[in-house]
């Protein structure tokens, strides 16, 4: 059962997907169909799920499960990535490759994979003040709290 996003409360699990390129305005538009028809259907053991899903910076997609309504379990989890899947392929992106970091230079938000990140923090074209997606949050309360932060305030800190 699709519930708006703001109105789902901030314990409320999420899963972060980010695009390995930009999504055109058209494609967004496709996917937030999509994705609208998949969470009215999500349910786990044949009980809708309490869900929503958020639209990001044409590049990320992330779903929430209103986990004190009904948990999301091992087959609903399953049919999420199954639906992503779908999208990797209808759209030749890639979303599952957590080996990535998408960060913002000024206004241009940038994908590198991690070894080109760990590269531009030596050259110090990257700093701790950077602005990274953590996408590492697993709830509605750490993204609205430490999604996007400075690189000194979340796991990329490691690489300073």
């Amino acid at each position: 059962m699709y519930i708006p996003f703001e109105n789902l409360p901030g314990e409320s699990r999420i899963w972060i997907y980010q695009s390995n390129r930009k999504f055109s305005e058209e494609e967004f538009s496709e996917i937030e169909t999509d994705l609208k028809a998949f969470v009215e259907e999500w349910a786990a053991h044949g009980t809708s799920l309490e869900a929503s899903y958020l639209l990001k910076y044409n590049r990320f997609i992330i779903l929430a499960v209103n986990q004190d309504v009904q948990a999301a379990t091992g087959c609903s989890i399953d049919s999420s990535v199954e639906f992503i899947q779908g999208l990797e392929k209808k759209y030749d992106v890639d979303l599952l490759d957590k080996m990535n970091v998408t960060f913002k230079l000024g206004e241009h938000i940038a994908h590198k994979p991690l070894i080109d990140f760990k590269k531009m923090v030596k050259d110090k074209a990257v700093t701790g003040n950077t602005i990274v997606f953590n996408n590492l949050v697993t709830n509605i309360e750490e993204f609205n709290d430490a999604w996007e932060v400075p690189a000194a305030d979340s796991w990329h800190s490691r690489f300073f």
